[in-house]
């Protein structure tokens, strides 16, 4: 008989957005002419950009046509692609050779699968509140899991405990939900750390594009000893608007080496047994991001969400009401006021002014008392949104 993986038998069921998703339709069948504010998923609104069309376009082309058709892609990808990645990162002083660059076909799918290089005798470090996925993907491995608490008091940017052995360590910045990003001095004390324990980060910047800060890095490999310690994994769906599209890429330096094995070598082992590669289409949409008219087209359309987040965070600070995120992240993470509970405080803002967050808890225990706006709606809605908290909370 086969035996299932029973670790799937220890994952908590995910209630939050089944439940968010539940409340707006009964408040939507009570009032069906009713408009709602909805900035609670984290999915963009706009449109891909001309640049990213028009190569999507003429790669649907290239596939109907002999001379110019595409069977197989390299799985790892396509090499001038993996080049202009590689020299995009150039903008923050940070050196790649392409084959240290690995196609995939999203952040999340990457968050998953890279724990196939990990023997499952290694623990999970988490910072919670955390993007549910990190939990979840470590449960299915069988994983012992470390929580680290994230708190007003640490500024949601926790340091590393000395005492704690931690040996896959998973940091989101600037982060999901919450929206606080590491500077340079806290990345190095992670850095640091992994390298005297030998562990191994695992850096999602899926949201680095959302950086104002020059302080903020907007990859790990700004931090000098990160090439011996970190894997880096980014994604286009906020970026550029690749949510439905699907596109990411993963960073493995050649220096990352465990017990005497070279984890970028194993990577493309596993990249060349379990994947065929991301299509030939969306490679040669993803390429178009990367040219210079193509980072002016994304930047406008980030420029929008932005100035969304502009819009909310000035409405929390004439509010007096606390709040980490939106200057260098698309998520603001606010304290619900009067002492509410995350969902006590969803309830109240539905019913009230029909606006719609994420409650905190969905992200964790000490995300409890907390809720989480994202900036990806449009301005209108934003704007009117504002307006509504304001006269509600004031």
């Amino acid at each position: 008989m086969v035996t299932p993986n029973m670790n799937y038998a220890n994952l908590k069921d995910s209630y939050l957005f089944y439940n968010i998703k539940q409340k707006i339709k009964a408040y939507s069948d009570r009032y069906p002419d009713r408009h709602l504010y909805k900035m609670g998923i984290g999915d963009v609104s706009l449109p891909l950009c001309n640049q990213v069309i028009r190569a999507l376009h003429n790669a649907v082309d290239d596939q109907s046509q002999k001379e110019s058709f595409h069977g197989y892609i390299p799985e790892c990808g396509q090499p001038e692609l993996r080049e202009n990645i590689a020299r995009h990162y150039l903008k923050y002083s940070v050196k790649l050779d392409s084959d240290e660059v690995f196609v995939s076909s999203g952040a999340s799918d990457e968050l998953g699968d890279i724990l196939d290089l990990f023997d499952k005798s290694n623990n999970a470090l988490i910072i919670e509140p955390a993007y549910p996925a990190y939990i979840d993907a470590s449960v299915i491995a069988g994983r012992e899991i470390i929580r680290l608490e994230a708190n007003k008091d640490n500024a949601f940017l926790p340091l590393p405990d000395e005492n704690m052995v931690a040996d896959i360590i998973y940091i989101c910045s600037p982060n999901n939900p919450t929206g606080a990003a590491y500077d340079r001095r806290g990345l190095k004390a992670w850095v640091d750390y992994a390298n005297k324990q030998g562990s191994v980060i695992l850096f999602d910047a899926a949201y680095e594009a959302f950086i104002e800060n020059s302080d903020i890095p907007h990859s790990i490999f700004e931090i000098d000893g990160a090439r011996t310690c970190a894997i880096e994994i980014c994604s286009l769906s906020k970026t550029a608007g690749f949510t439905g599209t699907r596109f990411g890429y993963t960073v493995i330096p050649k220096e990352l080496e465990r017990n005497g094995m070279n984890l970028n070598s194993m990577w493309v082992r596993n990249r060349t047994t379990k994947t065929n590669g991301v299509s030939y289409i969306i490679q040669k949409g993803a390429s178009a991001v990367f040219t210079d008219a193509g980072q002016k087209q994304i930047q406008e359309n980030i420029q929008i969400y932005k100035n969304n987040a502009r819009i909310l965070t000035s409405a929390l600070d004439k509010l007096g009401i606390w709040y980490t995120g939106g200057k260098n992240s698309p998520y603001i993470w606010m304290k619900c006021p009067s002492n509410m509970s995350s969902w006590e405080f969803f309830d109240y803002l539905l019913e009230k002014v029909q606006v719609i967050g994420t409650p905190g808890a969905g992200f964790g225990a000490c995300g409890e008392g907390y809720f989480r706006f994202s900036t990806f709606g449009s301005k209108e809605d934003t704007e009117e949104a504002a307006k509504r908290l304001m006269s509600l909370l004031k």
